[in-house]
């Protein structure tokens, strides 16, 4: 089969990107959708079909996973081209994998040549952080008489001045500005952590990266290193971070064979130190600037969800200009959705679902994204009570985050001071409490008439000083009539400063705790709560990404970071106002502005047939108002201004009427059943 004819089923703006010469750099913006994969792995194909040898071509992807799926496109695809010569050809396509694996190989390839003992180990982010602690403990900034950031925090710190190239003093003042008051002190455990490393003969995940870039630094081995390889390929380059783009203009500082692919549209790990300036500043790298290929046509969404998508990206301040377009039209338009709150917005789309699955749209094909991973409490308890099966992704589930379950087992420990599992968890909370202490205060409270009354009189550990008192005065309060749901407002002002000495990012999962508490209000008492909370408990973390082993269907939950790379039949996006999208947390500079609004564009291409954007008018908010947690009003994103509220159909959507409340308790017959359950086991 010819060129032509294994080329010929790409549209004409992917053919050019496939066949573009291999003088000067190439850049291929790929819009939502557009066939990216299938470009760069038909750019490949025709590279060996060309006569380049699959030896001296770089690979670099983001995944172990989607190089294997592009080396095994480019295995077909030059099957087709050059049958069995094309696999044997391809099976030496064999510098294909992610920057870090590359850099990995090559190190160990110049070891001798760059102060490395070959044999050097590689550490992972868990090893990293322990070592990194081993030194900050032998520098005694563990027993600091302020709290000193964890060793999680002081790794990520590291990390992002690392991969941003950027001074400590900076990143503490953008990323990590409760930790400015370290700067010194960090500059000393990083000093004694890389040299530590060295005299371990390890390397951790960001110098496989630091490592190269320096190698890259130097003139001889940069034009060694570039001259190894022919071609260049990078995909999802505006996820690329600076240490990985500086790596790149040492290989190919000419931009010789270089092709790199990605959208700047949806450019959205700013956290983990991307930076779509390495896209947007690449053409300008160059003389002459490199040539732009852009593909605009989507294979994914309708239309109507197309135009409402180019209206929103259009507003970005710079950017690549491109519109996407199908020719799959449709009559039925992404829907701008108005509810009264946060348990309206979970009705509406449990509402949806059910409709959708009815008329043969199966849950998998249908998806919730949110932009921080605590919005979907309140519809993850909504689809419990329902039970509707869902999978989440990004972010722990909210019923199984530590610390609603630490509030949860409060509530459970004041109603019944002998659950010793409630107790267990609670007393181990307190400051110099061990295993062996909890154990001995609880086998006291349960030997005692007045449980509580026990807890006070126990004898804590000195340490625990104030602590534990304020514990005991807090379950009296809690079971002793603060009322519902005033007992949830209560136990959250025992455990706060608790959650703030335990967690570093304490701010984020008070918010989880403001949630519990409005869900709370939502039931008429303690005993309906706490049931309903424990009946059906998630069998997964999101971080295991597990399905429900009992159902073979199932409603995705995904933040919008996670679901980059998906789509779905339909998609829900929650709370599509100010404070959410765009986060109150990412509105200081106009960069962070801007990436929120591709956040929301990402969000939005990721449906095929439907979209909805759900608006929910009132919040309950915590915190940061002198006048406490309240309610308060929300306006619609700014990214949907009046003028492009008419690419969407607005619907108010009524609240549900609630149940009837109960005429009263029914007369009930004691019957004594738990002796003969007792006699069960006997």
């Amino acid at each position: 089969m010819g060129e032509a004819a294994f080329l010929g089923k790409l549209n004409e703006a992917q053919r050019r990107a496939a066949e573009h010469g291999a003088g000067g750099p190439l850049l291929i913006i790929a819009g939502a959708g557009s066939g990216k994969t299938n470009t760069l792995a038909h750019r490949v194909a025709f590279l060996i079909a060309s006569g380049a040898d699959p030896r001296r071509i770089l690979l670099m992807t983001f995944s172990r996973r989607a190089a294997s799926e592009m080396t095994g496109r480019v295995r077909r695809i030059c099957a087709e081209a050059l049958g069995a010569k094309g696999g044997i050809l391809t099976d030496a396509l064999t510098w294909a994998g992610t920057f870090h694996s590359i850099g990995a190989r090559l190190l160990r390839e110049h070891a001798p040549l760059i102060g490395l003992d070959p044999d050097f180990t590689i550490h992972d982010r868990e090893d990293s952080a322990d070592l990194l602690n081993m030194a900050r403990h032998d520098l005694g900034f563990s027993k600091t008489e302020k709290r000193f950031p964890t060793k999680s925090t002081c790794l990520a710190i590291y990390s992002r001045a690392v991969n941003a190239e950027a001074p400590l003093d900076e990143v503490l003042g953008r990323h990590f500005p409760w930790c400015a008051g370290w700067s010194e002190e960090l500059r000393k455990l990083f000093t004694a952590y890389v040299e530590a490393k060295q005299a371990q003969n390890v390397l951790d995940y960001d110098d496989l990266l630091l490592y190269w870039a320096r190698m890259a630094e130097e003139p001889s081995l940069a034009a060694e290193l570039g001259e190894r390889f022919d071609h260049v390929l990078v995909d999802e380059y505006q996820d690329t971070n600076r240490l990985q783009a500086s790596i790149l203009l040492g290989l190919k500082p000419d931009g010789r064979g270089l092709t790199v692919v990605g959208d700047d549209a949806q450019s959205i790990y700013a956290f983990r130190a991307a930076d779509v300036r390495n896209i947007l500043d690449f053409p300008q790298k160059f003389s002459p600037p490199a040539e732009i290929v852009t593909l605009e046509r989507n294979y994914r969404s309708t239309q109507p969800i197309l135009a409402a998508a180019n209206a929103v990206i259009s507003q970005a301040k710079e950017r690549f200009t491109k519109t996407l377009w199908t020719d799959r039209a449709s009559a039925l338009w992404p829907a701008l959705v108005v509810v009264r709150d946060e348990s309206d917005q979970a009705n509406y789309i449990v509402e949806q679902v059910l409709e959708a699955r009815e008329s043969g749209a199966p849950l998998k094909s249908q998806a919730v994204l949110f932009r921080a991973a605590h919005h979907s409490g309140p519809l993850e308890i909504e689809l419990t009570r329902r039970n509707i099966p869902f999978v989440k992704f990004g972010g722990l589930k909210f019923l199984d985050s530590a610390h609603v379950k630490d509030m949860l087992a409060l509530l459970r420990f004041a109603r019944n001071p002998r659950d010793r599992v409630a107790g267990f968890r609670l007393v181990k909370i307190l400051p110099g409490v061990g295993p062996s202490t909890a154990a001995r205060a609880l086998d006291a409270i349960g030997a005692a008439s007045d449980p509580l009354a026990a807890l006070a009189a126990f004898p804590a550990p000195a340490k625990t000083g104030e602590d534990w008192p304020a514990f005991a005065a807090a379950l009296r309060d809690i079971a002793g009539g603060a009322g519902w749901p005033a007992e949830v407002a209560r136990a959250r002002a025992w455990y706060e400063p608790h959650l703030e000495r335990l967690h570093e990012d304490f701010a984020t999962r008070q918010i989880d705790l403001v949630q519990l508490e409005q869900i709370a209000a939502t039931f008429p008492s303690r005993e309906r709560f706490l049931t309903e909370m424990t009946l059906d408990p998630p069998d997964a973390t999101s971080g295991e990404a597990g399905v429900p082993l009992l159902d073979e269907d199932y409603l995705i939950l995904s933040t919008i970071h996670s679901a980059k790379g998906q789509e779905w039949k339909s998609v829900f996006v929650l709370n599509v106002v100010d404070g959410c999208i765009p986060s109150d947390l990412a509105t200081g500079t106009s960069a962070e502005i801007e990436e929120e609004r591709r956040l929301l564009y990402v969000a939005m291409t990721r449906a095929r047939d439907q979209l909805h954007l759900i608006v929910p008018q009132r919040f309950f908010t915590h915190g940061q108002h002198a006048r406490g947690d309240r309610h308060v009003y929300a306006a619609r994103s700014r990214f949907i201004p009046d003028d492009l509220a008419g690419l969407f159909d607005q619907i108010a959507w009524p609240r549900v009427a609630p149940e009837p409340a109960a005429s009263g308790p029914r007369p009930q017959t004691r019957i004594d059943i738990s002796a003969r359950m007792r006699g069960m086991w006997r």
